[in-house]
């Protein structure tokens, strides 16, 4: 009896940690396909060594780790396990000169959240500054884009 009661326990624990690591983000019934988890693991081998949390964004899968907030690499997939784009966190002070510019002359009091270098499936950089609770995107040289919600 106690056999059985020791596998339950470590089945019980084995399934919650998956089951917390697929429903992060707040919806509870999420599902990470595993084509999307394996796509992520063979192109960053390193993520297996941390503690991954996944989100879905505009219908495809984000997968993120590292870092004080967990959020030090953000990688997305589509739902097929097809790479869309990375974003590595930098320090402010990466950013190109631009960026900074741009952000002085149009937001009064811009509240920093995440700074990010992204890198998408062709190979082309730009950047992500987190200001005011949205994403604006700026291009490699450090010109305005976009701003997103």
């Amino acid at each position: 009896m106690k056999k059985i009661l020791g596998m339950t326990a470590i089945l019980f624990t084995l399934s919650s940690s998956t089951f917390a690591q697929e429903n992060e983000g707040g919806n509870e019934h999420m599902h990470v396909p595993a084509v999307v988890k394996n796509a992520n693991l063979k192109k960053y081998p390193e993520s297996k060594t941390h503690h991954i949390t996944w989100e879905k964004e505009k219908g495809n899968f984000e997968a993120n780790w590292g870092g004080k907030d967990g959020e030090a690499s953000s990688v997305t997939y589509t739902p097929s396990g097809v790479f869309i784009e990375i974003v590595k966190e930098i320090p402010t002070k990466d950013l190109p000169k631009g960026v900074l510019s741009y952000v002085k002359e149009h937001y009064k009091s811009p509240g920093f959240g995440d700074v990010g270098r992204v890198l998408d499936a062709r190979g082309k950089t730009s950047y992500e500054v987190e200001i005011n609770r949205k994403d604006v995107i700026f291009d490699e040289n450090g010109n305005f884009v976009k701003e997103e919600k």
